[in-house]
């Protein structure tokens, strides 16, 4: 056990790293650690992984800690949140590289002529969804935010209550001498005198 704290202390992410198999080498170490009983509460694991993460993420670290609640963070939503960051940071990289390549392309032909323009504009794009993991069912597909099993897994009892009618009648206009009220219920088909 003293070793794998020891582990546990020591990680730190690789450069040019995933945040995926950051991720599961840091849970690795953990599982191992709490299958020796070990308490390895999520806070303590989302602690690590953002205090070891390489420099290049050091901005989205800053982010995370000023606008989530570190300790009801799960590892989940860690996760998520860079993986984003990471894709993110990959298409800046591409494009930066495209970019790079297209200028020297327009500094050899003169910069002459109509190059093909992709315009600008905010979203996801297009992405191939078939390698993208849910992390609430673990499906491919769709994110977590997406996912259809989550109204169909909560956790609470829908309690329905029939709301009892009361009706109370009295007419003025006969001169009986009789008191009598009349209740319905909605519990028969007819009412008793």
């Amino acid at each position: 056990l003293q070793g794998l704290r020891k582990e546990f202390e020591i990680l730190e992410m690789k450069s040019g790293e995933s945040i995926t198999d950051y991720f599961s080498r840091v849970m690795s170490v953990a599982s191992e650690m709490r299958t020796y009983g070990e308490q390895m509460h999520d806070v303590i694991i989302v602690e690590k992984i953002l205090r070891s993460l390489t420099n290049r993420f050091n901005y989205i670290v800053c982010s995370i800690e000023e606008s989530k609640d570190i300790d009801s963070l799960s590892i989940d939503e860690l996760q998520s949140s860079l993986i984003v960051h990471e894709q993110k940071f990959h298409k800046k990289h591409e494009e930066e590289q495209a970019l790079k390549v297209s200028s020297k392309e327009r500094n050899d032909n003169g910069g002459r002529g109509r190059g093909s323009y992709r315009g600008r504009g905010r979203g996801r794009g297009r992405q191939n969804r078939a390698t993208i993991e849910c992390f609430k069912c673990h499906k491919l597909g769709h994110y977590k935010y997406e996912c259809p099993y989550w109204d169909k897994e909560v956790n609470y009892v829908a309690f329905n209550e029939e709301e009892l009618l009361l009706m109370a009648f009295e007419d003025l206009h006969d001169v009986q001498t009789t008191n009598a009220w009349f209740l319905d219920s909605g519990c028969s088909n007819h009412v008793w005198k």
